[in-house]
């Protein structure tokens, strides 16, 4: 299958909430960082405030980020829009953010269940399906905004499907697979996921391997030699490093 979220030279460079171990995570400031080095692609994450509205943050709560101990579910986003985070950054909106970075290529995941029909308005009403990627650990999610969005959304699956293509590396039968991108980790509860057989068996059947999160050069430049076809990192300048001296960087 292809995708124009996919459709790129070479293996896609992402940064992980906008590149957390080099700016503040998931704000527009450390997006906008990512953009100036030349990232074409960012992974992000949204969650649902209590009006409706779907803004870019990972956790379920604000603590962590900001030191107010509430959750997003339980706000409207006025109440958010008057916290900043620790390093006095706001929490935007995924309006504002494919809003401002029209060219920008973002892979959402969705951290609630209130999400993915939002999401959905929110890519409509910024013309931004051809853009977009959506995964989440809860496969009714995306379930829920490929029904809102259709066949032309770009999309990774849950465990299951990962684990179909897992078993066909080994031979096993297995149903072909409808996804044009599988997004996953090195390794899960210690078992390698992304080995030459997994990768073998993905692009066997059309399907595209990004690893996440990677943030050491060794890791990164391994998980290229087999193949893989995106790298997430939370350290967006090794990656562009380890990239342009294989002379595959691809960005800006």
């Amino acid at each position: 299958m292809t995708h124009p979220f996919l459709d790129f030279p070479h293996p896609i460079a992402f940064a992980h909430r906008g590149g957390s171990l080099e700016a503040e995570e998931n704000t527009m400031e450390a997006f906008a960082r990512a953009v100036e080095m030349g990232f074409t692609h960012i992974e992000t994450d949204v969650h649902a405030t209590r009006d409706g509205v779907v803004v870019i943050h990972h956790d379920e709560t604000l603590e962590r980020m900001t030191g107010e101990v509430a959750r997003i579910a339980d706000l409207d986003r006025a109440d958010l829009a008057t916290i900043r985070t620790h390093g006095g950054a706001a929490i935007p909106t995924a309006r504002e953010l494919l809003a401002s970075f029209p060219r920008l290529r973002v892979n959402f995941e969705l951290k609630c269940d209130r999400s993915p029909g939002l999401l959905a308005e929110a890519i409509r009403g910024a013309d931004a399906l051809p853009r977009v990627c959506v995964g989440s650990f809860e496969a009714r999610r995306t379930a829920a905004i490929r029904a809102a969005l259709g066949p032309a959304l770009c999309w990774s699956p849950a465990q299951s499907g990962v684990l179909g293509v897992w078993l066909a590396g080994w031979g096993l039968p297995t149903p072909r697979s409808a996804f044009p991108v599988l997004q996953v980790p090195p390794a899960h509860k210690g078992i390698a996921v992304v080995t030459p057989r997994f990768v073998r068996a993905a692009s066997a059947r059309g399907i595209d391997v990004q690893v996440w999160t990677v943030d050491e050069a060794d890791q990164m430049a391994q998980l290229l030699e087999i193949g893989v076809r995106g790298i997430m990192t939370d350290r967006p300048s090794v990656l562009k490093d380890v990239l342009v001296a294989r002379g595959e960087w691809g960005g800006a």
